[in-house]
């Protein structure tokens, strides 16, 4: 039995994006998604109450952090990581490598796996694919990941044939160590960079081992966006049409329709809520830094065409207001409306995919967005 099921609803005829549904232990959910990221078990200022509220499906959790604190033998004896963060749907946790990476200083990859210090204190420590399995079976996700390596941008082809021969070497490893294959599915990490031979070679690896899922690694890491659209255009045609297809650590608005339009099915990023405690939100006119002076007498919503809770009873004046005098529900806010933002653009994305008109509602979306003039502020 697999716990994890991908079901192809609908092929949008205007750009080939895919309307579909993912079955977890935990729920079914409708896709293209965004997934909020919950590092430490919470989704930084949310209750799990006002993430469902906003129709959130998956979210995140991290392998690293959590191991760290407070311990995945802590969140065992809790009942696993749905009952310890009391939120009764899917839930994803990333193997950890990612924080190995761009956490640590020090760090030795060998063979066996990599030895780097802790961000928090500096104890030295060490993760192999067995370890990630070992901790994420513990903490219970309905949607594990593999253990690799995910090199830097840009890294010379030599270098990257390397790591992503050991990632599927690994991979292989973490198929052998992960004990729980009846209610976790473990999802594949196709790397290889922006060169088009090794990414090939990785889901050929990837995909003779038959993953319950795949994922695209080693994309938003620096890259300019052309260049990972370029990737996702070669990349997402490797991996099965049966089983779903997540690019990780995406979360800016053009890039999850771009993403969408290339075939990917889940995306997750901690974007809105790491702009939003900078006082910087997204709109249906584009992005809005609420903390500029500009604000201080501006008493209209966030976003005149939102419905959300902070957008109907409270201002940019008042937001602005709390945010200046670091409070902590200037912060709630912000996160408040920007993950309700990107779940109702998932939303409409996946109605135009019905619709067959995805490639229609992208230009006009990037017209209102302001993503098509020259002096346009990304993310």
């Amino acid at each position: 039995m697999t716990a994890i099921k991908y079901e192809l609803i609908k092929t949008c005829k205007q750009t080939g994006a895919r309307l579909g549904k993912i079955h977890t232990p935990h729920g079914s959910y409708d896709t293209p998604m965004f997934m909020p990221v919950g590092t430490l078990a919470t989704v930084k200022t949310m209750s799990p109450e006002e993430l469902k509220e906003i129709g959130s499906g998956v979210i995140l959790s991290n392998t690293y952090h959590l191991w760290l604190r407070p311990g995945h033998d802590i969140v065992r004896e809790a009942g696993g990581l749905h009952k310890f963060m009391n939120w009764d749907q899917a839930i994803l946790t990333d193997s950890g490598g990612f924080q190995v990476f761009s956490l640590s200083d020090f760090r030795k990859i060998e063979e066996e796996g990599v030895h780097f210090r802790n961000h928090l204190n500096g104890d030295k420590l060490f993760l192999s694919p067995e370890k990630s399995m070992e901790i994420q079976n513990a903490l219970g996700s309905d949607i594990m990941m593999a253990f690799d390596e995910c090199p830097p941008f840009p890294a010379t082809h030599e270098y990257m044939k390397k790591s992503v021969e050991r990632t599927s070497r690994w991979a292989e490893r973490c198929l052998k160590s992960h004990n729980r294959t009846s209610d976790q599915g473990l999802f594949g990490i196709v790397q290889g960079g922006e060169y088009e031979d090794l990414r090939r070679l990785s889901a050929a690896d990837l995909t003779s081992l038959d993953f319950p899922g795949y994922a695209v690694g080693g994309l938003s890491v620096g890259e300019p966006k052309d260049v990972m659209n370029r990737v996702l255009e070669f990349t997402t045609p490797l991996l099965p049409a049966n089983k779903p297809r997540y690019l990780m650590g995406v979360g800016s608005p053009d890039s999850l329709i771009d993403g969408a339009i290339r075939g990917i099915d889940m995306f997750d990023c901690v974007l809105p809520t790491r702009i939003a405690r900078n006082g910087t939100v997204m709109t249906s006119e584009g992005r809005l830094v609420v903390k500029n002076a500009k604000y201080a007498r501006d008493f209209s919503p966030l976003d005149k065409n939102c419905d959300c809770y902070a957008c109907r009873n409270y201002t940019r004046a008042y937001i602005r207001h709390l945010m200046k005098c670091d409070e902590t529900f200037g912060i709630r806010l912000t996160s408040y409306h920007n993950l309700y933002f990107l779940l109702q653009l998932m939303k409409e994305v996946r109605q135009a995919i019905m619709e067959d008109r995805l490639g229609d509602f992208r230009e006009e979306f990037f017209e209102q967005y302001g993503f098509n003039r020259p002096d346009a502020k990304n993310f």
